[in-house]
């Protein structure tokens, strides 16, 4: 399969698996630049997989406008899933709004209620999960194949651009004139929770500004 994948383009790769997996290919946004291409290659193409996004209460108000910009531009619907109500309840009562500055554990704690639970909802039933990772992106992402099984959510894992730098990323963008955030020509390379993101210097790793309090991999554990 990987040999396949690596053969074919972007639009026939999402093509090649959304006829093999009719209804079982399912593709997570985060908004990200990496995945406003695939979300065009799939939207003006009419490719049949379902786009979703996680709203974990505390998004960037650009993230939730470039949500409906691409809506609107598409014409098609974006699936948003929200964490546990209850669960963010719980937390944030025991522990306050902002606990995740007090340690990794903590942090790891808000991430899985705000997003990995909500991804597995989101994934049930599912059977390919595309994702928008880059190998250049950080170490955790150096090694990982175009194509792989995800254990934890007993699904596989197609990464369309593991293989692009982000200048590649950059030329799509302009080529096909793809909405993105107005905060990554502010510093803001990858982007996350409000709270949780800042921007980053010209000599800084791109993930740098993820959690940027802690010395960690950099990682909420949706891509372990």
């Amino acid at each position: 399969m990987i040999e396949t994948l690596e053969k074919l383009s972007l639009e026939e790769s999402l093509n090649f698996l959304a006829n093999n997996h009719p209804n079982k290919v399912v593709f997570s946004t985060s908004l990200g630049q990496e995945d406003q291409v695939i979300t065009d290659a799939i939207f003006k193409n009419n490719i049949n997989i379902k786009v979703f996004t996680l709203d974990t209460g505390r998004l960037f108000q650009e993230t939730y406008e470039l949500i409906d910009r691409t809506r609107s531009r598409y014409k098609k619907n974006i699936e948003i899933y929200f964490p546990n109500t209850e669960k963010v309840q719980q937390l944030t009562t025991n522990k306050g709004l902002n606990s995740f500055y007090e340690s990794v554990e903590n942090r790891k704690e808000c991430c899985f209620i705000r997003k990995i639970e909500p991804l597995k909802r989101a994934l049930a039933g599912a059977e390919v999960w595309i994702t928008g990772l880059r190998a250049e992106q950080s170490e955790n992402r150096h090694d990982m194949k175009i194509w792989e099984w995800d254990e934890g959510n007993n699904v596989w894992k197609f990464n369309p651009l593991i293989h692009w730098t982000y200048e590649d990323v950059l030329k799509y963008i302009s080529a096909n004139k793809v909405p993105d955030n107005p905060l990554h020509r502010k510093g803001f390379i990858s982007i996350g929770c409000q709270p949780c993101t800042r921007a980053i210097g010209p000599e800084e790793h791109p993930r740098a500004g993820r959690w940027w309090w802690e010395e960690s991999k950099k990682e909420c554990g949706l891509h372990a």
